[in-house]
């Protein structure tokens, strides 16, 4: 009798299994993922809208990647080298439930699933804005606090135990300190008097309305003293109010790819970060006199001391402008003056305010150099508004009551924070303390005033683009705003959360503007032709200011400088 042949069919099992394995190895091998897995919790399981960041052993670089609406986070090949990362997350009320560490292999695809648990400790996750949302008492009382959040968050204030009478001499303590100042690295100003706590509702009629220069009104302090001991820990262990959250993010805000670098000292304040027509990123600090320059490809930082005009002084610079040659000008805060970094050389040549040595008061916060190739002539925003002739050194201060009626006197209302220039150098100023774009003549010094359609709207930074549109943040009420220069028309677009306190806006080559929330940590992206508005959640707590575009990428990515983490912040949206 013939044999069956039975030992055809054990071959043909382990070359199918073969097969499979092969096809699944190739499979990985072709994966653009290097890094994914589902995040859950016993509450919510599947969770869209949380933070997965990804930080290699030994790198200043982290990656941020956001899970999507089935839970799933995805790390792409391109943005994790092989080795070991550390994970962290950010989600409202959660926490991860164990350190977590992995391993990223080349050419392969790990798999990690993440588990999250509700947090002890609710209150250490607390944006400015959830705190703003969950104080009792309404928004014009609380826009008073608003400056509070320049130097530190409110979680402090929160927490503190003091009562009314011992709140008031805080507040006249901290009234004194520059604004490039932290909890841990305070400068006083240079002055006797001081005065940073600004609350527009209670402002004196007489101030001039201009940002942190005025002294601290011992009204206004025990007004605020008081209101903030029944916000605190003064009476009790809990807080008497409920604490309010923002949901996580969802459709759209959740693709995106965040990356954070770190810059080389952990006590730098950087407040502006631009990218030049390379893709560098250069950067002010606030707290420091620098100007550094990140290369996006390395990580590597490379700073340049800023001279010193005022020994004693505080130091530290704001705003960062580049001309039409990429050179840069920078204002150097209570140094006195206006700074330009020649990029071929590497030096500085400083413009020294009028007197500067002579005025405690000397302050240049805001410049704007983009179009003085038209007549010779630098806009500055700070202590006053000036016009600054390059060649001769000539200062001359911004007059606004040029042109307009002396009554009622207008012009006492006026006075500005940011500062743009059109093609033809005409200087226009954000009115931060009241409601106005300020319009100044380059030539005549005709003043003419545009109010915002939103009273009040707080008018802070912006960016005019090339079509002379001022696009500009209205910080109190909450919008982007767009100002036509050529017809003297605006466009307001209302940010959804409240408390975002938009603090700057730009205006992409995409058709795209970007904001960004100084109190919630929300990159505010406009479509301008829709209006739709996507808010992306950045992974740490950043106080947003300062904001740019770099449009040589496509499409163009955001730029920030995180000043509470001491790194830089890039913003890629995933789809439009």
């Amino acid at each position: 009798m013939r044999p069956k042949h039975r030992s055809a069919v054990p071959t043909v099992i382990p070359l199918a299994s073969l097969l499979c394995a092969l096809a699944a190895l190739t499979a990985a091998q072709s994966s653009p993922i290097a890094l994914t897995g589902v995040v859950s919790s016993e509450d919510e399981r599947a969770m869209e809208g949380v933070l997965v960041s990804a930080r290699r052993q030994g790198s200043t670089i982290t990656i941020t990647v956001v899970s999507n609406e089935r839970g799933r986070y995805s790390f792409p090949r391109t943005r994790l080298e092989p080795g070991a990362y550390s994970l962290r997350i950010r989600a409202i009320g959660y926490e991860l439930d164990r350190p977590t560490t992995v391993d990223v292999t080349a050419g392969a695809t790990s798999e990690l699933a993440l588990k999250l648990r509700k947090t002890q400790d609710l209150a250490s996750q607390l944006s400015n804005g959830e705190w703003f949302m969950s104080w009792p008492g309404n928004d014009d009382v609380k826009h008073g606090f608003l400056n509070c959040t320049q130097c530190h968050g409110l979680a402090p204030i929160a927490r503190s135990r003091y009562t009314a009478a011992e709140f008031a001499p805080v507040i006249e303590r901290m009234g004194r300190y520059a604004q490039g100042s932290t909890l841990k690295r305070p400068q006083f100003r240079p002055n006797a008097h001081g005065g940073g706590f600004s609350n527009p509702i209670m402002r004196d009629s007489t101030t001039s309305g201009r940002e942190g220069d005025r002294p601290v009104q011992p009204s206004r302090s025990a007004i605020a003293a008081q209101y903030l001991s029944t916000i605190n820990l003064s009476a009790g262990s809990l807080w008497p109010y409920p604490l309010k959250t923002l949901a996580r993010p969802t459709g759209k805000a959740t693709r995106v790819i965040i990356t954070e670098y770190d810059l080389p000292r952990a006590e730098a304040l950087p407040h502006d970060a631009a990218a030049d027509r390379s893709g560098t990123i250069w950067y002010s600090d606030f707290g420091s006199h620098v100007l550094g320059m990140l290369d996006p490809k390395t990580g590597v930082v490379v700073e340049y001391p800023l001279p010193t005009t005022k020994p004693g002084a505080p130091v530290g610079s704001l705003d960062l402008v580049f001309d039409k040659h990429d050179d840069i000008w920078m204002g150097t805060m209570y140094q006195g003056s206006l700074a330009k970094f020649d990029r071929a050389t590497k030096t500085f040549k400083t413009w020294g305010a009028p007197t500067l040595l002579d005025r405690d008061e000397a302050r240049i916060a805001m410049v704007m150099p983009v179009n003085h190739d038209v007549d010779g002539q630098v806009w500055i925003g700070g202590d006053n508004e000036y016009q600054v002739d390059v060649k001769t050194g000539e200062w001359r201060v911004v007059d606004y009551s040029v042109g307009l009626p002396k009554d009622p006197p207008i012009s006492r209302e006026l006075s500005s924070y940011g500062v743009a220039s059109d093609s033809k150098n005409n200087f226009y100023g954000m009115n931060l303390n009241g409601t106005y774009i300020i319009k100044v003549d380059a030539k005549t010094k005709q003043v003419t005033p545009y109010p915002t359609p939103t009273p009040n709207s707080g008018p802070r930074r912006g960016h005019m683009d090339a079509q002379d549109r001022l696009w500009f943040a209205e910080f109190r009420a909450n919008k982007i705003g767009m100002f036509d220069t050529k017809t003297g028309t605006f466009r307001e677009w209302a940010v959804p959360t409240r408390w975002t306190n938009v603090y700057d806006a730009v205006v992409d080559t995409s058709g795209y503007a970007w904001a960004g929330g100084m109190n919630n940590d929300h990159v505010v992206r406009l479509n301008v032709e829709t209006g739709e508005i996507v808010e992306y959640l950045l992974p740490v707590a950043t106080n947003i200011r300062r904001v740019n575009v770099d449009n040589s990428t496509s499409p163009p990515t955001f730029w920030v400088g995180n000043n509470l983490a001491a790194s830089i912040v890039r913003v890629e949206p995933l789809g439009r």
